[in-house]
């Protein structure tokens, strides 16, 4: 088949420098376009200097033009709450991949009160199709523009969404999440700035932050009758990449070891990037790549469920190409396979 033409909105942050770094391989994808606000007109390899004599791209104004229609499928790399006015200009005929947390929630009032803002044209979120690959498989290859799902949504989804469908867990579920500082993205803030994050650990939006209702929203999707009761507690770690969650929850009833493992095996079956491990996985071994390392451990009725992945990727431009790669009927893995480093 003939290449996906494909373009980028806003290559210049950490997400965006990812895709540049997936798509450039890609063996069905010809980058056509990469935009930028403040570093436009500046080579790409500039900008992230790990892309050296493997681009001559430029970065263009993010301005609409004749080209964005030429192109198959565009990926919206932008800050939060700037695709939802940059989306009503785009042409009909392209899919879109927004990264950003713009049409993830169905539910305007939701929307404002934890994103802080009201939505600009939220008469288009019903068009966007969940991305959590794993879970919503059958809806993204039919779709033409996805919402892709928040980080922290990502590790907790996958962690959770196993007992949530079989209708295992009683009372709520917690989750205690743990980040490292490329989640806020390339530009240093108060409280995302190196000499704040290098040797500290400080939890931050104690029932606040945005991934909440996403969660929630998607695990009621999955299992209707769920109570909907969660509770998420975020934190910043002394690392750059990668995401650790530890799921607490209170069983229905006693199981096994086994018995979990029998479950999630069954639930994960068919997905190449759900890895199941012995004990408590490790960011180290996902930084990087597009694979999630899902742990649990079982005591009669309480469980843990420890989720690893790595922000950027799994939680950001590795499940976008991975959307990308269903909506345009490839396989799942293309562009994709890469293991991590050891040490």
């Amino acid at each position: 088949m003939a290449k996906l033409k494909v373009g980028i909105i806003g290559g210049s942050g950490y997400s965006g420098g990812e895709l540049l770094r997936i798509l450039l391989f890609h063996p069905q994808v010809d980058l056509r376009l990469v935009t930028a606000h403040e570093q436009a007109g500046r080579r790409v390899d500039e900008v992230h200097p790990n892309l050296r004599h493997l681009t001559d791209l430029r970065f263009a104004e993010t301005t609409i033009s004749e080209e964005f229609g030429q192109l198959d499928c565009l990926f919206l790399a932008l800050p939060h709450g700037e695709s939802m006015a940059l989306v009503p200009e785009l042409p009909d005929g392209v899919k879109l991949i927004d990264l950003a947390g713009d049409y993830r929630l169905q539910d305007a009032e939701t929307f404002a009160r934890y994103y802080g803002r009201r939505h600009a044209s939220f008469h288009l979120q019903s068009q966007f199709v969940y991305g959590l690959t794993e879970i919503n498989r059958e809806r993204i290859r039919r779709a033409r523009r996805v919402a892709n799902p928040g980080c922290f949504a990502t590790a907790a989804l996958l962690g959770t969404a196993p007992l949530i469908a079989r209708g295992l867990i009683e009372g709520p579920v917690i989750v205690d999440a743990k980040t490292g500082s490329s989640g806020s993205g390339a530009k240093p803030a108060a409280n995302t700035h190196h000499p704040r994050r290098a040797n500290s650990f400080f939890a931050y939006k104690a029932f606040a932050h945005q991934h909440r209702p996403e969660i929630v929203q998607t695990l009621r999707a999955v299992n209707p009758e769920w109570s909907g009761r969660l509770i998420l507690q975020t934190h910043s770690a002394p690392m750059v990449r990668g995401i650790f969650a530890t799921i607490y929850g209170r069983l229905g009833r006693r199981l096994v070891w086994e018995e979990l493992r029998d479950l999630f095996e069954q639930f994960y079956a068919d997905c190449f990037f759900v890895r199941l491990v012995e004990g408590s996985p490790d960011v180290n071994w996902v930084k990087q790549t597009n694979f999630a390392d899902i742990g649990w451990a079982v005591d009669g009725r309480d469980v843990i469920v420890f989720v690893a992945i790595d922000n950027l990727m799994k939680g950001a431009a590795g499940q976008a190409v991975q959307n990308l790669n269903l909506m345009f009927g490839l396989e799942e893995q293309t562009g994709l396979v890469f293991p991590g480093s050891h040490p």
